[in-house]
């Protein structure tokens, strides 16, 4: 085999053992294997070529990480929000595209559907629901919803149930992706008939500027959850070159990975919307500052920070071993 041909037929491999780090030991002890035998090969065939270099030292990191001592597992934390996760979201951007898309069609769809028929709404929300917001509208308090109940209760009632919401979304990914694509449907389709609800009333903007202080990390960790969900039905659709459990388990992985780093944004959404949202006569400012530092970081992190991360891990790998893909 040509040197060229076994980098293309080998690399994206090599990359995955380089960039996405396992802590489990025999998961480990796998790469390290698969590692050595393409060690082997590269030495007999390419014996001072760059990519043997290259294969020598990524199986010495392996090699030494088995071994590793306990005491650098203070820095896991870090390692995941700084690269670990950024790397599993830049891997996956495709997921977090179509499950936006699919969120926002849905929503866009259910606006629509409720601009041409009356009782659209109350088909979504429920007829309670709608004719306690008549009222509070009534009483020109349109948003007393956020203020019936304590604080601290609805931050951890709603905080509990966005995390439940969240992790089913995920779940019914491994229904080959139906099953999330149907729970973005009906998350979308209530935002979409809701928030026209609304702009229907004549309170459209005094809805955004009060509901999505907690809105834009709630839906954005819904529509990620989504992208979650989709790494696992894709994972099984789409293998590759991988046997299909061997994918399944690295989507699931990918997957789960992305689930526990939306929980945190999950639960300051919560907050914002127990301790927050029911104050909805603060000044405009303070509303906009919020939702422009919301939706700020969740483009920063999970659209361009990766994006970064990807091309200085690429740039330093280069600048260490000379390989090209």
């Amino acid at each position: 085999m040509r040197e060229g041909l076994f980098i293309k037929k080998n690399i994206d491999k090599w990359r995955e053992y380089q960039y996405e780090k396992t802590s489990d030991p025999d998961e480990m002890a796998g790469q390290f294997t698969e590692l050595v035998n393409d060690l082997g090969y590269s030495k007999t065939y390419y014996p001072h070529s760059k990519v043997t270099n290259y294969l020598n030292g990524l199986s010495s990191r392996i090699y030494l990480g088995i071994y590793k001592n306990k005491k650098e597992e203070t820095s896991r934390i870090v390692r995941f929000w700084k690269t670990e996760l950024p790397m599993v979201v830049r891997k996956h951007h495709r997921e977090v595209l179509f499950a936006f898309l699919i969120f926002i069609f849905f929503a866009l769809l259910s606006a629509f559907s409720a601009s041409n028929d009356e009782t659209f709404v109350r088909g979504i929300l429920g007829d309670s629901y709608v004719e306690m917001t008549e009222d509070n509208i009534a009483k020109g308090d349109p948003f007393g919803v956020y203020k019936d109940e304590d604080s601290l209760q609805m931050f951890v009632r709603i905080g509990i149930n966005n995390i439940r919401v969240s992790l089913l979304v995920f779940v019914l990914g491994f229904l080959l992706s139906i099953g999330t694509v149907w729970m973005m449907m009906i998350n979308g389709v209530m935002v979409g008939a809701f928030q026209y609800y609304f702009f229907a009333k004549g309170l459209g903007w005094a809805s955004v500027l009060v509901i999505w202080i907690h809105g834009t990390l709630e839906i954005s960790s819904i529509i990620l959850s989504g992208a979650a969900g989709l790494m696992v039905g894709n994972s099984i659709l789409f293998p590759g070159t991988l046997k299909r459990t061997a994918s399944l388990k690295n989507g699931a992985m990918d997957g789960l990975k992305l689930l526990i780093g939306i929980i945190p944004l999950l639960i300051i959404a919560a907050f914002l919307e127990g301790f927050v949202t029911r104050y909805s006569t603060m000044p405009k400012f303070i509303s906009v500052s919020i939702l422009s530092i919301s939706f700020i970081f969740i483009t920063w992190y999970f659209g361009f920070y990766p994006i970064k991360v990807e091309k200085k891990h690429a740039r330093l790998s280069l600048t260490q071993t000379g390989v090209t893909a």
